[in-house]
């Protein structure tokens, strides 16, 4: 039997900085707004922009790593699943949500966008992606650089400088 998919990839700028909250047992629930723009011409050649807003949940680890690097207007790349959630309010109302529940993040840019980023002058003990069901917080590995041998020195000679 087949499964279903449920996959969401956003690109976008935080529009809050995100909201830090623990639960009874310890973990982190961060929630942010994160806007997408998609830019389109018109039939007069017009260019009309669409800025969809999307509520972002980020839970355990990578909750704690978004609420500590992420701030407002950061560009950040976020994968997850959408989920909708029926719920009745305070005034007995039934009241609907829809959410992106991120299960990885990378942070986009560099300091100078919105105080957020990752990337080149942030430092590498810090990791640019991170998947939430991992849970481990290790800096981003690459790979060894093939080793070169020295080329022999037996026949060199000062006049061979050119200097």
């Amino acid at each position: 039997m087949a499964r279903g998919i449920n996959k969401v990839i956003l690109v976008g700028n935080l529009g809050n900085d995100p909201e830090v909250k623990y639960t009874q047992s310890g973990m982190a629930v961060t929630r942010c707004s994160l806007a997408t723009t998609s830019v389109r011409k018109d039939r007069d050649g017009n260019q009309q922009e669409r800025t969809e807003w999307h509520r972002v949940v980020f839970f355990g680890k990578l909750g704690e790593i978004a609420g500590e690097y992420l701030r407002k207007g950061s560009s950040v790349y976020v994968e997850g699943s959408i989920r909708y959630d029926k719920y009745t309010g305070q005034d007995g109302v039934e009241k609907y949500s829809t959410d992106i529940v991120a299960d990885e993040m990378q942070m986009l840019g560099g300091r100078g966008e919105g105080g957020g980023g990752g990337g080149a002058g942030m430092g590498g003990d810090r990791p640019q992606r991170q998947s939430a069901p991992r849970q481990e917080y290790a800096p981003r590995r690459q790979a060894p650089a093939p080793q070169q041998s020295a080329p022999p020195m037996d026949d060199f000679a000062d006049d061979d400088i050119p200097f």
